[in-house]
């Protein structure tokens, strides 16, 4: 135990290099103003910093990754049988599931600015497996070409030089475009004073919460330096340790006087809050999701989380998705990366049920595809958009207008030949503006079912049957023009015989 007090009495501080001091022992890091050392690992103690890290890294494991493959029409067909899609979405690696593997290097790019995974290729040239180096491990290299390369040093020691193209990097904001900034080192003063303050409210708590300072006053003097030293370790060791509140005895007329200033006076609890908001700044993510609710309402954090997605977790996945395309996949391949934002914008179900109505309704949505969204399976027959009886489309806005009833005046049983031509003549543009309708909108649909039978008889007043005996010998469904004949025959001469 003499030993050890031995030491103590020369322990210098963790800046001191002597062989007493802490400075080799510590981890490489940069020491912030307020005497705290910070880096990535240590400022991970601060529950704020883990907590954002924490959303960040698993909102972006946890979204949907989809590729598509663009269409001539501006549409767009989903992708599940290319080998990138099953290397990002089913097996990045042999050692990581797709969650675990993306929450890993979002985690990096938070704290670090960086992300690196080393690419391995088949003879095809197709990525088998990322695997992830981290970033505190890795140290780029200018060429005298202009290049550049990555030296990584493995656990052992070792090092082994990549080339830039056996090496997948995700870089945050970056000053050179080479190398990400690392948010850490940026906000090093910020989080060293939420690192100080913490340490400092651990130790006020392990002292039975109350300060260590104080001096003694003694009326009388110590006859030698020596008898004052020995005095106040004696004291010292009476009061610390597992001696730590035991009553104090002083004796020859001491007093003992508390220095410090108090938690209230130093504001403690009040700088812990204001560091919390500091540190959510940081990471771009609300308070409230980092359980602070101090200025969060019932009506602002339903917007809070809107911003969440659209100006936190965007940028991210637009990170992410520009870098894939650009250096995993091979020149030439017009596939797209996307990250689906759907889950996280569903809201409860007054707000999607209002949603697929609306969808529905105004044509854009399928019942199906309301369905699927919901996790429902496809039901049959609801495959169809719905369109508004009272909304036609711009193609057929003209014939609409066309389509108006007979004037009453030329329809009485004392119209002139001249009226009942002109009836005629009118009656034969609707039946050929509605059988010109029809058979374009068979031929887009290549059908000609139930629905399709009932909608021309309903739309020439004929009853089904006759109908079905004219679609036994009707044309062609590729042949638009000789479909919509047949129909206008069907609508003239059946109609009159009828």
């Amino acid at each position: 135990m003499g030993l050890f007090k031995f030491f103590d009495r020369f322990r210098a501080s963790s800046s001191d290099r002597s062989p007493w001091g802490d400075f080799y022992f510590e981890p490489v890091s940069a020491r912030s103003i307020s005497g705290m050392r910070v880096s990535a690992d240590s400022a991970m103690r601060l529950a704020a910093v883990y907590a954002c890290v924490r959303i960040l890294s698993e909102t972006m494991a946890s979204l949907p990754l989809v590729v598509y493959r663009p269409r001539k029409d501006g549409g767009k067909d989903r992708v599940t049988d290319h080998w990138l899609y099953q290397l990002l979405g089913k097996r990045p690696n042999r050692y990581q599931n797709p969650f675990e593997w993306r929450e890993m290097l979002q985690g990096h790019l938070a704290l670090r600015g960086n992300a690196f995974c080393q690419i391995l290729a088949n003879s095809q040239g197709e990525i088998t497996e990322l695997i992830p180096i981290h970033p505190d491990r890795v140290r780029m290299e200018l060429l005298s070409s202009g290049d550049y390369r990555y030296r990584i040093r493995d656990q052992a020691g070792s090092e082994i030089v990549l080339p830039r193209g056996e090496v997948w990097h995700l870089r945050g904001l970056s000053s050179d475009g080479l190398i990400g900034l690392s948010p850490i080192e940026l906000s090093r003063e910020s989080l060293g004073m939420a690192l100080a303050a913490q340490d400092y409210g651990a130790r006020f708590f392990s002292n039975d919460a109350k300060p260590t300072g104080g001096w003694i006053e003694f009326p009388g003097t110590f006859k030698d330096p020596e008898s004052k030293r020995v005095f106040r370790e004696s004291y010292q060791a009476a009061q610390s340790g597992s001696n730590r509140g035991k009553v104090l005895v002083l004796e020859n007329g001491m007093k003992f006087h508390e220095v410090g200033v108090t938690n209230k006076d130093a504001q403690f609890l009040e700088l812990r809050k204001f560091q919390i908001t500091d540190i959510a700044r940081l990471f771009r993510v609300p308070p409230h999701m980092i359980a602070d609710l101090d200025r969060a309402t019932f009506s602002n954090i339903e917007q809070q989380s809107l911003e969440f997605v659209m100006h936190t977790m965007t940028p991210w996945a637009e990170r992410w998705e520009a870098s894939i395309e650009a250096d995993l996949l091979p020149d030439g391949d017009a596939l797209e990366i996307e990250f689906d934002f759907a889950n996280l914008m569903r809201g409860d179900a007054a707000s999607r049920s209002a949603y697929y109505q609306s969808g529905i309704q105004n044509g854009w949505l399928t019942r199906n595809e309301a369905r699927i969204s919901e996790n429902l399976n496809p039901i049959a027959g609801l495959d169809q958009p719905l369109r508004p009886l009272n909304m036609v489309e711009e193609d057929d806005a003209e014939e609409a207008e066309n389509e108006s009833a007979p004037d009453a005046d030329s329809t009485g049983p004392d119209a002139s030949p001249e009226q009942d031509q002109q009836l005629s003549l009118r009656l034969r543009r609707l039946v050929e503006s509605n059988a010109q309708r029809l058979a374009r909108r068979i031929c887009k649909k290549g059908a000609l079912g139930t629905n399709e039978i009932n909608l021309i008889a309903q739309t020439f007043s004929l009853p089904p049957s006759v109908v079905e005996d004219w679609a036994q010998g009707a044309p062609l469904l590729e042949d638009e023009q000789a479909l919509s004949r047949s129909l206008i025959q069907l609508g003239i001469h059946t109609g009159k015989d009828t």
